[in-house]
């Protein structure tokens, strides 16, 4: 399928300072949308908490369940209406607390249990007294193990005495996990649990469901591993790309990948923050594949600009660059625009994080086209002519000798 006339040349690089001025207004507005708060809308990937997916029985209005959920004991809660595959009552609910025990927590757990030392006689006979407690990373099960035969109702008694920590419910929790060892088990309910308790006592059973269609949890700390690790294997693909590009091509080559690249990412990133739209792990992935193809996309316009060098001896630079784009014109949009038209499909027909990762790679898809043609290319053209043609007497890189010469074409 050919779009354009076979040796027809466009001046792109013509109308390069106008496209350097929007490329770089583009990548200023994304920074300041992130760095500037609000800054983006970070998920529950990265700032840690509890979300929980309810699909309610009847109509519900965001206001009443946002103060179901504060009157049960969360704070800050977050609720947002889901729109898609036409659901009218399923609402994201977000807090900030986890299912995690504090430390502070833990004791006061170990010590309800009689388990430690400096405990009280009264409170805490020989006889009652525990050797060893353990929480589960999840905060949803405790394991204690006593010295004498574990009496399971006092258990039951004391956990329930302990604020800001419920039992499941059913009538062998707790229940004796080894005989021989004295040791307990004690299943608690997880924060998405006691959500969903609170809803159902403030708003009743014939609204709320019996179970959430999604429960996930993360603590603040993995939150900030997780983004602090995002930004690394983004910063460490640019990295290896440069390298890459350095070695494939030349070093005045690698600059304006990496530039270009860093364009794709931040600009993806900063039309998702004006959307709106969540930043989590799946938007990270998605920046990771937008790297991967904008990569491919510029290292084919950079091979023909090397092998033009050959083929266009004598040609200025500028030329160069103008017949090797609009040799590879039709090229780019046929190949770009077959990737965004399979996108929209999983972008209009899929659901949650389907739907975040096409939105994302069909803004990178279109930026990644954009910075191949008008900062990836006009970049090596400035650095080569601004510190490299000096050193080499103002020649560009000379490729293998070509059997044949191509002579530059008139640029429309």
């Amino acid at each position: 399928m050919q779009f354009f006339p076979v040796g027809k040349v466009y001046d792109f690089m013509g109308a390069r300072r106008l496209f350097a001025i929007i490329s770089f207004s583009v990548t200023f507005a994304a920074a300041v949308l992130i760095f500037v708060k609000p800054g983006p809308e970070l998920g529950t990937d990265f700032k840690g908490g509890t979300e929980v997916e309810v699909d309610f029985k009847q109509t519900t209005e965001i206001a009443e369940i946002r103060n179901a959920v504060v009157a049960a004991g969360f704070s800050q809660p977050e609720v947002i209406r889901v729109t898609e595959n036409k659901a009218r009552n399923r609402y994201l609910i977000r807090v900030q607390e986890v299912s995690t025990i504090s430390a502070a927590k833990q004791a006061e757990i170990a010590k309800a249990l009689c388990v430690g030392e400096n405990l009280s006689p009264t409170d805490c006979p020989e006889e009652k007294r525990g050797a060893e407690l353990k929480v589960s990373p999840g905060g949803d099960k405790v394991a204690v193990r006593y010295r004498d035969a574990p009496d399971l109702a006092w258990i039951r008694e004391r956990m329930g005495a302990v604020p800001g920590v419920a039992l499941r419910d059913g009538d062998n929790n707790p229940t004796v996990q080894n005989a021989r060892d004295n040791r307990v088990e004690i299943a608690l309910k997880s924060k998405g649990d006691q959500l969903l308790d609170g809803l159902r006592t403030k708003l009743g059973d014939d609204k709320v469901p019996a179970t959430a269609l999604r429960v996930e949890w993360i603590g603040p700390k993995a939150g900030a591993q997780l983004r602090d690790s995002a930004l690394k294997s983004i910063a460490i693909a640019l990295v290896f790309i440069m390298v890459y590009i350095a070695l494939r091509f030349d070093l005045r080559f690698a600059p304006g990948a990496v530039i270009s690249l860093a364009h794709d990412a931040l600009g993806t990133l900063g039309v998702l923050v004006a959307m709106h739209r969540e930043i989590n792990l799946t938007t990270v992935a998605a920046i990771l594949t937008i790297v991967g193809y904008s990569v491919n996309d510029t290292v084919i316009v950079y091979d023909r600009v090397r092998e033009n060098f050959g083929l266009m001896r004598g040609a200025t630079f500028e030329s160069i660059i103008n017949a090797s784009i609009s040799e590879m014109l039709g090229r780019t949009i046929l190949t770009s625009s077959t990737v965004v038209m399979s996108l929209l499909a999983f972008f209009i027909w899929g659901t949650g994080p389907l739907k975040d990762f096409a939105l994302a790679l069909i803004i990178g898809v279109v930026l990644g086209t954009y910075s191949s043609v008008y900062v990836a290319v006009p970049l090596t053209w400035w650095l080569d002519s601004r510190f490299f043609a000096k050193k080499g007497g103002g020649k560009p890189v000379q490729g293998d000798r070509p059997r044949r010469q191509k002579k530059a074409t008139a640029v429309v």
